[in-house]
């Protein structure tokens, strides 16, 4: 056995060892959430209960499909800056089409400043809503910046576009993306045995979830969070939220650690 003296010695080099490890990971609370422009699924547009739910998670970055920004059916609101007011966090919103009298698109929260902000256009083969990935730029830690993006997929049957679009955003990550440590997270429209998801899961991490939608009583898995490089990233949990009459979707919670 080992003497007591060497046993405490042991036990305080590994507590050390532990909390310097823990001192400098970052951890990550990602959420991902299709807020349905603030209606609920008793027909109410109520942002202030989004934002409940959203600070319910205590996430770090969340990002928000279905996003209204002067729009007539939700009340001419902006709805990002009402959100970044409502949860204390800062908003980046990008509309990908004209809607109602106003704009329509993805959204970010973010509890630290956004250092960049570019929305990419994915490609569209029908007439109707043309769809987007916006992406921020975040630095959690100096000298440690990675990118955040909000996507939200075709929702129809046929997944041709939705595989254009993934096979878009991967032309981007294999380009000026490729050394960037990335989460892309948003409302995928396609389940976890589609084509689309296997396509993503080439190259990207996938946290494991539950179903997300319909809100009231889920059946399907469409809503993800997804990060690359692999070996950047360690999932810590990942569970979806309570959640069933402020959206149509519940929203999707992932706790991560960033991998020196």
């Amino acid at each position: 056995m080992m003497p007591n003296r060497l046993l405490d010695i042991a036990t305080v080099a590994v507590a050390l060892l532990l909390a310097s490890s823990s001192a400098s990971a970052v951890e990550l609370r990602v959420l991902s959430y299709n807020i349905h422009h603030g209606r609920g699924t008793d027909g109410e547009v109520d942002l202030a209960r989004i934002a409940k739910v959203i600070q319910s998670a205590k996430p770090d970055l969340v990002a928000l499909n279905e996003v209204d920004k002067g729009v007539n059916r939700s009340g001419k609101i902006d709805e990002p800056a009402e959100l970044a007011r409502l949860t204390g966090m800062h908003a980046a919103f990008e509309k990908n089409i004209d809607h109602d009298g106003g704009e329509y698109g993805n959204a970010i929260l973010s509890r630290w400043p956004i250092e960049k902000i570019e929305n990419v256009r994915l490609p569209s083969l029908y007439d109707g809503e043309r769809r987007g990935m916006l992406m921020v730029q975040v630095e959690p830690k100096e000298g440690e910046t990675f990118w955040f993006a909000a996507t939200h997929l075709d929702y129809r049957p046929n997944d041709a576009e939705r595989l254009e679009s993934a096979e878009a955003i991967e032309k981007l990550m294999a380009g000026r993306f490729a050394k960037q440590r990335f989460v892309l997270a948003g409302d995928f429209n396609a389940l976890p045995e589609s084509r689309v998801i296997e396509r993503f899961a080439k190259t990207w991490k996938i946290a494991e979830s539950g179903h997300t939608f319909p809100a009231e009583k889920p059946t399907k898995r469409i809503d993800y969070v997804m990060m690359r490089p692999k070996p950047a990233w360690r999932v810590r949990s990942a569970k979806v939220l309570k959640a069933p009459v402020e959206s149509d979707h519940r929203p999707v919670l992932v706790v991560l650690d960033v991998v020196d």
